[in-house]
Formats: C-alpha cells, sequence, structure tokens
C-alpha cells in the first residue's frame, strides 16, 4: 500500500481536509499533518524565530502549531517513520489561480513536498463560501490519485489543481494565468486613531486566454497546472549572459 500524507494551510480541523482524508481512505496509508490553526496565505514560509510545537492528536496524526512548510518539514524529517509516494494539500477553500500560487500555503506545502522529491498535488475548490461542497474535489482527487501514483511526477514539478462548484465533468490542462484579481484596500481607523487597511480582492474578468486556468474555472472545468521549483528562466538566463561583459567593464 502506498503512503499518502495529507495536508492543508486552513488547518487540521478543516472540513476540506475531511473530505479529503475521507476521499482517499483505501487508496493508502494515510498521514495527516497539518498547522493546528488557519495559515492561509503563508506561502512556503517557515517559523525561525520561536519553536515548532507539535501534538499527536491520533493515530498518524499530527497537529503543528506552525506554518504549512513547516508542518512538511517535521513530516519528512521526524514524524514519519517512512518516505511518503505521495502528498496531497487541500482541500482548500477558495481557488489558487493566476498570482494566487505565490501566496497559498496550501501551494506552499505542496511545494516543500517537491522540493522534497515526494510527487504533490494542491487542490482548491473555488468558493469561500463556509457552507461549500467539497464533493467534486473529493471525487476528482479520487481520479487523479491512482493515476499520479502510477505514472509518477517529474522532479521538481507538482500539480495546482483547482475545482469549480459547479463542476461539467470536463478537465483542462492548463498554464497559469497571469494576475487574476486586483488589491482592494480597505481603510479605517481604530478607537486609538491607528490607521489600519484591509486588504480584499476583485476579480478582473476581461481578457482571459483560453488556455489558462482561470478560463478552464469560468468555463466550469476542472484546472490541472503543472508547476515547477526551479524559477529559473532559461531563455533570459542565455540572452544575459552577455551582460558580464558589460557589467565587469563599469
Amino acid at each position: 500500500m502506498p503512503n499518502i500524507l495529507i495536508t492543508n494551510d486552513d488547518g487540521i480541523l478543516a472540513p476540506g481536509l475531511r473530505a479529503l482524508t475521507k476521499a482517499l481512505e483505501g487508496m493508502g496509508t494515510i498521514s495527516i499533518v497539518a498547522p493546528s490553526q488557519e495559515r492561509s496565505a503563508s506561502a512556503q514560509s517557515l517559523t525561525l524565530r520561536q519553536p515548532i510545537f507539535c501534538e499527536q492528536v491520533g493515530e498518524r496524526e499530527w497537529s503543528v502549531e506552525g506554518t504549512p512548510a513547516d508542518a512538511m518539514i517535521l513530516a519528512f524529517h521526524t514524524l514519519l517513520p517512512e518516505r511518503p509516494d505521495l502528498l496531497v494539500s487541500g482541500i482548500n477553500r477558495g481557488s489558487n489561480l493566476g498570482e494566487n500560487v505565490y501566496y497559498s500555503g496550501t501551494i506552499g506545502a505542496a511545494m516543500e513536498g517537491a522540493i522534497n522529491r515526494v510527487p504533490s498535488i494542491a487542490i482548491s475548490i473555488a468558493s469561500r463560501a463556509k457552507d461549500v461542497d467539497f464533493s467534486p474535489a473529493a471525487k476528482f482527487i479520487q481520479r487523479l490519485v491512482p493515476v499520479v501514483l502510477r505514472q509518477g511526477l517529474p522532479l521538481g514539478v507538482l500539480l495546482n489543481v483547482n475545482v469549480p462548484c459547479r463542476w461539467n465533468g470536463g478537465v483542462r490542462f492548463t498554464r497559469q494565468s497571469p494576475k487574476i484579481t486586483r488589491n482592494v484596500l480597505q481603510k479605517g481607523e481604530d478607537p486609538r486613531g491607528r490607521t489600519y487597511y484591509w486588504l480584499n480582492e476583485q476579480r478582473i474578468t476581461e481578457d482571459i486566454a483560453a488556455d489558462t486556468d482561470h478560463a478552464a474555472i469560468l468555463a466550469g472545468d476542472i484546472s490541472v497546472t503543472p508547476l515547477v521549483i526551479d524559477h529559473t528562466d532559461v531563455p533570459s538566463l542565455n540572452h544575459l549572459s552577455h551582460w558580464k561583459q558589460l557589467i565587469e567593464q563599469q
């Protein structure tokens, strides 16, 4: 039986994580290592200036007072008796499209998996409603996981999966969208006269390329986007190499 590691950024008690765990029952030996509370938008940040507390809360289940990346480092290097064959992060409440891949703790955990050479999937459902139905994402992950376990993933590649609330049954392999939101800052003042801002976002709905994750979700299809941990842009590297001489001449 394969060893499957489950995590998220919504916290160990989040209904999306529980829906994911239930969906993967019987597919392997499941371990859960997740933040003790919500750590959304923590990206791949690490806790460096304080200890990371960890508590075993069930059989093969640990709650970590840290970020999703913290949780994965503990899982890989001290908690699990064996290396996982697969990491699945989610099911996140809210999509991770476009530029959100840089901020998402869900994807940050999967990135940590890819860095440690573990095939990794991040899965999100495109709704922030408190009563969101996770069943479309759960049904799809039941189809995807056996394929990934059988076929594997290239080293340094993870899958970013986004599921529409009303899935029409279609699946698209997509590229990451350019920026899909506008930042919205709501200014206010607290009782002591200090200025604060609430950060929010407004979705962009124009000029959406047909081959992107955003277009797939708007069409009711599931988006599967391969992401890489190596951010080097090779064409630019080759193009800029002649700058070396120019810099040395300064």
